[in-house]
């Protein structure tokens, strides 16, 4: 008699057929190594992750553009995914508001399990199917939203069914994953699959795997943040001034790009309300705040073609 259920016997033969969960042959003698010989080994896996990410740079490309048109009609970008890739989802979305002034609406992270979730595993979360539509009902998930589903090894039941069920209302789907033909990247309309090897140890996806996910979804937020007009060279002029840090910092990109002295930048933010992409623009054009609004919003809010009048293409 096995002491195998046919649900555990199914479970063990897709493990078997996931990337991340073989043995690395590089470090099948880490647990004998000093502590400078384990690290080494880690960071020799590492090396592995930035060029997978970098083959797949034509499909992230197509994801930024679905989402930039999405920010252009006022949809949102949506996360989803379980444990460390729901994790990571929450935080890429919960920095776009401080780096780039955007509503937290506009980019949105859901994690199997809820907020609980975010600190403490939730049992059968993830393969709760039926949970990740009633989620994304919750949020009120339409046809001009993009969803992206990340689940490192593929398989995730809960995020293959929230792009199953965003598909069928119409919305662009991303799925990003460490494991080649993976139900994930099946599931979506952009497949977004980084390569990166067996991990150092054997199914922790929280190694190379999650790295990967994190360089893509930086990728995916920062190129539509500044396809969006929300940079000027490469200065975060739309940085939210909300603590001393960060007002420090915005009169720095004022100085920076004007390269005017701390006392007007500081002089100009406050005549503009703390926006440093409108300081910027009274600085350069030399026009008061009303009329550097108006230039701004001619121009949808992209600095470079308001000082130099032009329209963005």
């Amino acid at each position: 008699m096995s002491l195998l259920d046919d649900q555990r016997s199914k479970l063990l033969h897709e493990l078997n057929s996931i990337v991340s969960e073989g043995q690395n042959p590089e470090t099948l003698d880490i647990d004998l190594l000093a502590t400078d010989d384990i690290l080494y080994k880690l960071n020799d896996e590492d090396h592995k992750v930035a060029p997978a990410v970098r083959a797949i740079i034509p499909d992230i490309a197509k994801a930024v553009d679905a989402i930039v048109h999405a920010f252009s009609k006022g949809a949102r970008l949506i996360y989803i995914g379980a444990g460390t890739s729901g994790r990571l989802g929450i935080l890429d979305a919960s920095e776009c508001p401080p780096t780039f002034s955007v509503d937290p609406s506009q980019v949105v992270g859901i994690i199997a399990g809820g907020a609980k979730a975010i600190q403490t595993a939730v049992e059968g979360a993830e393969d709760n199917a039926e949970q990740a539509i009633a989620d994304l009902k919750a949020h009120n998930l339409c046809a001009d939203d993009v969803l992206v589903g990340i689940a490192a090894s593929g398989r995730t039941p809960y995020v293959v069914s929230a792009l199953n069920y965003a598909r069928q209302l119409g919305c662009v789907t991303a799925g990003i994953s460490c494991s080649p033909n993976a139900p994930v990247l099946e599931a979506a309309q952009i497949p977004l699959g980084a390569i990166v090897g067996p991990e150092a140890l054997a199914g922790s996806t929280r190694l190379k795997s999650g790295s990967a996910q994190k360089l893509i979804l930086n990728m995916l937020t920062t190129a539509s943040m500044i396809r969006s007009g929300k940079v000027y060279r490469n200065l975060m002029v739309d940085v939210n001034a909300s603590n001393d840090k960060l007002k420090a910092r915005a009169v720095r990109i004022v100085m920076q790009a004007t390269e005017c002295t701390a006392e007007q930048a500081a002089e100009a933010l406050m005549r503009s309300e703390h926006s440093a992409k409108l300081a910027i623009l009274m600085l350069l054009s030399g026009v008061d705040a009303r009329q550097g609004k108006s230039m701004l919003a001619k121009q949808q809010g992209f600095l470079r073609a308001a000082v130099q009048g032009k329209g963005h293409d």
